[in-house]
């Protein structure tokens, strides 16, 4: 929890106010036993009427006095611990945007996304916890002791006795319990992970009649959570239960020596009722410190999973963020790959093999080859989702690692493998990679991916509502949209990662003629169907990512049997 502290330093003020407030609510507490004492002993006992008013309204203003306070404080405790959960959140979800795709694939997205929500939220609810109890528990069991030890010394040693039973029964529980929190956050991210599997590829699922199999997945991720639940709760559950055993022993104790005393004249019955009143309240400090404890210890595995992610560092570091000149020069490349070798991991089969590639200016070059042969990661390393293992990467002459992020990017228009749209409008979909973009320009764009049909027919046109995922269109349609997202603002580099997969032939070639025609840009084509690329600048094919041919269509037939395979094996 210390390396979260950094995040209280906006919430101070409040962070004192509350258990200052509480400490309001607890001396108000522990006068009214002795109020009531001397109600029954003075008041009822004389039978006074005017005495038992007196006394009975400053009892109601304490109550008030309390009442108010505890208000107060819980206002206080929820403003911070709110506030301090929306900084640990906001801040979270920036770093995690600072994360290459390394580190993404590192945690995954179920259980990033259990960080962000559920770990940040236990830990706000041990804040708040903390804020209202820190002062007002240890006050109680100190003010009631003394208060107790004021009326009787030697009746008030019950309430020393039992002290260190309690604290060492919490303690224990919690040596227990601390482990088990941990597995149960692990449970739990494996059961948001199949959950989220699932219902995202839902139709593949159904399609395969395989409903069965992965609710049988599904349920035995949950039954470890609930196994691992119910261990936690078995344990944590024996505190309450335990003390209040105690505490009751303890209370008939009272009322045993208690009655002796009132029977020899040592004591008088309103001090009886005030020391099971101050046992009571004992009583309550000590199963809410216990319940604090627990909820800190559950709050303390969180932040050990939320400081996981605040200290990983991103692989890809942009070490410029100023924008830097560049001299256009039709000579120099606009990409070039420079003795290029890639691994995902460390000590991990290259993806990449000893690459080196020139694309001049206003090429289109196609990367073609089999499963697993390396294109995607080519042009993974052209924006910087992931830096080279060895080699160099240039843009216009200029190593990438010298670009700022948003210079380099801004030059790049993207289309991945799978198309995904984002809930807004059409209009807004296709105005990410140019929020500035004219309406002539997204027209221009939506023409060229051969969009323009159906979007025309859309109720409402540009302003059409997508749903989240752009589930409301088609495959085709999505992968066109997300062209067309790509080509707004003609971008001076077009990467297409075979993104015309759910396109029939006709569209394809009719959105590669439309790409030649109505763009200057340099044109990366990743595909596996050799018809997308054949009539490109350059092909370059892969194999187990090496370089096995690098030229035209008709050259790369007689030259490079990797890619005659290819084509023959489409085309006859």
């Amino acid at each position: 929890m210390k390396k979260l502290f950094r995040f209280f330093k906006n919430y101070k003020k409040d962070m004192f106010a509350s258990p200052i407030f509480k400490v309001f609510e607890t001396i108000s507490e522990i006068a009214i036993p002795l109020l009531v004492a001397q109600m029954i002993d003075t008041g009822v006992a004389n039978h006074d009427a005017k005495f038992v008013i007196t006394y009975g309204c400053i009892v109601i203003a304490l109550y008030i006095v309390g009442i108010t306070a505890s208000i107060l404080s819980q206002k206080f405790a929820a403003k911070a611990a709110t506030g301090i959960a929306y900084d640990i959140r906001k801040s979270m979800y920036e770093h995690i945007n600072t994360f290459s795709h390394k580190e993404l694939d590192k945690f995954g997205t179920a259980s990033l996304n259990n960080r962000m929500t559920h770990d940040i939220a236990r830990v706000q609810n041990a804040i708040g916890s903390f804020l209202r109890i820190i002062l007002r528990s240890p006050l109680i069991l100190i003010g009631s002791i003394i208060c107790a030890m004021v009326i009787d010394i030697k009746l008030s040693l019950i309430f020393i006795a039992i002290t260190p039973i309690i604290v060492a029964i919490v303690l224990f529980t919690l040596k227990i319990t601390d482990p088990l929190y941990n597995k149960a956050q692990k449970s739990l991210d494996k059961v948001s992970d199949i959950a989220r599997e699932n219902l995202q590829g839902v139709r593949v699922v159904r399609a395969f009649n395989k409903q069965a199999d992965e609710e049988r997945r599904f349920v035995v991720a949950s039954k470890n959570l609930r196994k691992t639940g119910i261990q936690v709760t078995n344990i944590s559950s024996i505190l309450a239960p335990l003390t209040t055993a105690i505490i009751n022993f303890a209370i008939i104790a009272i009322m045993w020596f208690g009655g002796l005393q009132v029977n020899i004249g040592s004591l008088s019955q309103g001090e009886i009722v005030a020391f099971v009143n101050y046992m009571t309240q004992i009583s309550s400090a000590l199963i809410t410190v216990s319940n604090m404890i627990v909820s800190l210890i559950k709050a303390q595995t969180c932040a050990k999973r939320i400081n996981e992610v605040f200290d990983t560092k991103p692989s890809v570091v942009e070490t410029n963020t100023q924008p830097i000149e560049i001299k256009k020069d039709p000579l120099t490349p606009k990409i070039e790959f420079q003795n290029v070798s890639f691994a995902y991991n460390d000590g991990a089969k290259y993806a990449i093999k000893n690459l080196n590639l020139k694309i001049m200016p206003g090429q289109t070059i196609g990367i073609i080859g089999g499963t697993g042969s390396g294109k995607s990661s080519i042009i993974n390393l052209i924006p910087r989702f992931y830096d080279a293992s060895q080699g160099s990467v240039f843009v216009d002459g200029v190593n990438v690692n010298n670009y700022s992020f948003h210079q380099l990017r801004s030059k790049i228009g993207l289309v991945p493998q799978k198309a995904v749209l984002f809930k807004g409008s059409l209009k807004d979909n296709l105005r990410w990679r140019k929020q500035d973009a004219t309406m002539e320009e997204i027209v221009k764009a939506v023409k060229i991916s051969q969009s323009e049909e159906f979007v025309n027919e859309l109720d409402g046109k540009y302003e059409y509502k997508v749903q989240s995922g752009g589930k409301n269109f088609s495959g085709g349609q999505r992968q066109r949209l997300t062209i067309a997202r790509a080509l707004v603002g003609d971008p001076e580099i077009v990467i297409m990662d075979d993104s015309a997969s759910a396109l029939d032939f006709a569209t394809d070639a009719a959105l590669r003629k439309a790409i030649k025609n109505n763009i200057k840009s340099t044109v990366i084509l990743v595909s596996q169907r050799a018809g997308t690329v054949k009539n490109a600048d350059q092909i370059v094919v892969l194999d187990g990512g090496n370089v096995v041919g690098i030229g035209k269509h008709a050259d790369l037939l007689k030259s490079c049997p990797v890619y005659k395979e290819i084509y023959e094996s489409q085309t006859k």
